[in-house]
C-alpha cells in the first residue's frame, strides 16, 4: 500500500488533535485531562499514527514528551489543517447568515485606535452581529501561529517577509504635534530651533518615528532633543500631550482619524519622509475568512485618502 493511501485511511483528523494537545502540554497526561479522554486512549493514538507515518514523532522521558523533527512538521501542518477547516466552517455560517461573524486582529496600539477602529465601526453599523477580537503585540508571531488572521502594520522595508503577504496601503509621514490647548498649536510659524529645549514625550528607542526626528534636528544643525518622558504606551502619551505641556512626533495618519473632539494638532513643521509604510499583512497560502476579506475590502475604502497624502 502507498504511504498516501495508507494515511489518507488511518490518518484521523481525532487522532491529529490529540497530538496537538500532547505537543502543546508536553505531557499525555495533562493531553489526557483537557481532552477528557483516558491516558491509555491518548498513547493509543500516537502509536497509531506513528506507525502510520512509520516515523517517531514524540520522544518521551520522565519529564513528558517533546515533539521530534518530524513530530514538529506534523504541528505545523496540523494547526494549519484545523485552521482551513474553521475557515470552511465560517465560510458556510457566513454564507448562512452574512451579518454575523468573528475576526482576530493584530495591530499596534496607535492604529487600533484609528484606522482600525474606523474600519470596525462601519462595520458594525451594517453587521451589529460582528465580533471582533485585536491583538496589539508580538503581532508576526501571533499572525504565524494563526492566533489573528491579519496584521495591519508598518513594514521595515517595501519587502515583506518570504511566508507573509503584504498589501501596501499608504506611506505614512511623521508629523511634530502638541495637544491642541498648547501655546504652539496657536503658532503659524514654527522652527525646530525653537523646540530644542520643550518637553518632549516619546515612544521608547526602537520607534521608527525618534530617528526621524533626530534626523530632522541634525539637519538643521541643532542638538538633538531629549525626551523628558519616554513611554511605551499610546495612551499614556496621548494623555500626556493633551496637557498642553508636552511636545512628541506621531504617524500624520493617527491625525485624521481624532474624530469631532481632536486633543492633538500638528505644527507645521515638515520631516523627513518616513519609508515604512502601512500595510495588510497575511500569511502565505492560508485561506481568509468572509469577514476577514469584508474587513480588507473596508481598510482599502478608509486608507484611499491617506494613499493620495490626505491627512
Amino acid at each position: 500500500m502507498q504511504v498516501n493511501d495508507r494515511i489518507g485511511r488511518r490518518l484521523k483528523l481525532r487522532d491529529l488533535n490529540i497530538f496537538l494537545t500532547v505537543a502543546k502540554q508536553r505531557s499525555m497526561s495533562k493531553a489526557a485531562t483537557e481532552l477528557a479522554i483516558s491516558q491509555p486512549a491518548i498513547s493509543r493514538a500516537i502509536a497509531d499514527m506513528e506507525h502510520s507515518l512509520g516515523v517517531r514523532l514524540l520522544d518521551r522521558s520522565p519529564q513528558g514528551v517533546e515533539p521530534t523533527q518530524y513530530g514538529r512538521a506534523l504541528v505545523k501542518c496540523g494547526i494549519a489543517v484545523f485552521n482551513e477547516l474553521k475557515q470552511g466552517i465560517n465560510e458556510i455560517g457566513f454564507l448562512a447568515d452574512p451579518t454575523a461573524g468573528e475576526l482576530r486582529i493584530g495591530c499596534p496600539d496607535a492604529l487600533a485606535a484609528g484606522m482600525v477602529q474606523v474600519v470596525i465601526d462601519r462595520l458594525l453599523r451594517k453587521h451589529p452581529r460582528m465580533r471582533f477580537h485585536i491583538e496589539t503585540t508580538a503581532l508576526f508571531r501571533e499572525l504565524r501561529e494563526r492566533n489573528v488572521e491579519l496584521v495591519i502594520n508598518r513594514m521595515p522595508g517595501l519587502v515583506a517577509e518570504e511566508d507573509f503577504d503584504a498589501e501596501i496601503l499608504y506611506q505614512d509621514s511623521a508629523v511634530i504635534v502638541a495637544g491642541t490647548n498648547s501655546p504652539w498649536a496657536r503658532r503659524r510659524k514654527v522652527q525646530l530651533a525653537d523646540l530644542v529645549n520643550e518637553s518632549w514625550v516619546m515612544p521608547k528607542s526602537d520607534s521608527p518615528l525618534w530617528p526621524s526626528l533626530i534626523k530632522a534636528f541634525h539637519a538643521s544643525g541643532l542638538k538633538s532633543p531629549s525626551a523628558t518622558v519616554t513611554v511605551s504606551s499610546f495612551h499614556v502619551r496621548i494623555n500626556l500631550l493633551a496637557t498642553g505641556r508636552f511636545l512628541s512626533v506621531r504617524p500624520g495618519s493617527t491625525l485624521r482619524f481624532q474624530g469631532n473632539a481632536p486633543l492633538l494638532t500638528a505644527l507645521p513643521i515638515e520631516l523627513p519622509p518616513n519609508q515604512e509604510p502601512v500595510a495588510i499583512i497575511t500569511l502565505k497560502n492560508r485561506t481568509l475568512s468572509p469577514v476577514a476579506r469584508l474587513f480588507i475590502e473596508h481598510t482599502r475604502e478608509v486608507a484611499k485618502p491617506l494613499a493620495k497624502g490626505k491627512w
